[in-house]
């Protein structure tokens, strides 16, 4: 049974050790209904202190000072108002990358990267030049992750929101990806010539009128438009649908990330432009995740088509 979270700063009862601060931390964000409130509680404690998790882990029953306390309670009184700790530490690991995001960007989830798994599952030599885009591209994670796979691709990354796009640019600096890729914006792929080899997109898939009871974590702190995704869900799809076959290269390769249950109505929007499913991956959680398409003759050609099993 969780303890009754307690009231004031901490500590209660004069303790200062490390462990009476975590557990502190713990009960506050276990009486918010925070889902993982130990493990939220130490990424926390570790950023007060300018840590590490596994270096506090080893930081046995050393005290915090004055300021580190105040700066670990205001950390925790922003988890407890349901603010996610990667928007807390304005860091999201993605791919193994270590990236920064900002109050322009998604968040990325895992889920995502079930395309980047999928994409790089079928472009064979890596080494290769490829010329890849990402429609939406936010903080740049599904660009990045493939271009740090690809050595031999370059890729532009595309968004409506400058602030979002600043946010990507400085994420491929960081990771050494700048001479590699390219920010601009732009709506969709509306301005773009075609001949793209990867065609990378997660758009705004939820229905509107489900936002707001959404997790709190989402709900309050993503940008709605990078959630919004119409009525029905689909509206962004059918933006960025109609724009594949034009930009993709003959034997080209565009993977969309999907919202659960909206494979197969998404799935119908590609023959009416001369596009087929070459594939429908699932993610861990068997949610079908990622449509591949590719033009309608490199699938006949190829023998692709339907779900993978």
């Amino acid at each position: 049974m969780a303890r009754t979270a307690p009231d004031g700063p901490w500590p209660p009862a004069g303790e200062g050790s490390l462990e009476s601060a975590l557990r502190w931390g713990q009960d506050r964000l276990s009486g918010a209904g925070v889902e993982a409130p130990r493990r939220d509680a130490r990424l926390l404690l570790a950023a007060a202190l300018e840590l590490s998790p596994g270096a506090l882990m080893t930081a046995g029953e050393s005290r915090l000072a004055p300021g580190r306390r105040r700066r670990f309670e205001a950390l925790i009184e922003r988890r407890r108002r349901r603010e996610p700790v990667s928007r807390i530490l304005g860091r999201r690991e993605f791919w193994s990358l270590d990236l920064a995001i900002t109050p322009a960007t998604l968040d990325p989830r895992p889920d995502s990267e079930t395309l980047v798994a999928a994409v790089l599952g079928r472009i064979g030599d890596p080494d290769r030049p490829r010329r890849v885009l990402d429609l939406g591209t936010g903080c740049g994670n599904l660009l990045l992750a493939v271009l740090a796979a690809m050595p031999g691709a370059w890729g532009v990354g595309l968004d409506r929101d400058t602030a979002a796009l600043a946010a990507a640019a400085a994420n491929a600096g960081t990771l050494g990806l700048a001479a590699r890729s390219a920010f601009v914006a732009g709506d969709w792929g509306a301005a773009l010539a075609g001949d793209w080899d990867v065609i990378l997109c997660n758009p705004p898939y939820i229905r509107s009128a489900d936002i707001d009871g959404l997790a709190p974590e989402v709900a309050r702190f993503e940008p709605r438009g990078a959630l919004d995704g119409g009525a029905d869900g689909l509206a962004a799809y059918r933006r960025v649908v109609p724009e594949l076959a034009r930009l993709l290269a003959r034997d080209g390769l565009a993977a969309l990330e999907l919202g659960a249950g909206q494979a197969a109505e998404v799935a119908a929007l590609a023959p009416g432009e001369g596009l087929e499913v070459l594939d429908c991956v699932r993610d861990l959680a068997e949610i079908q995740r990622c449509l591949l398409l590719g033009p309608a003759a490199r699938a006949a050609e190829k023998g692709y088509g339907g779900e993978k099993k």
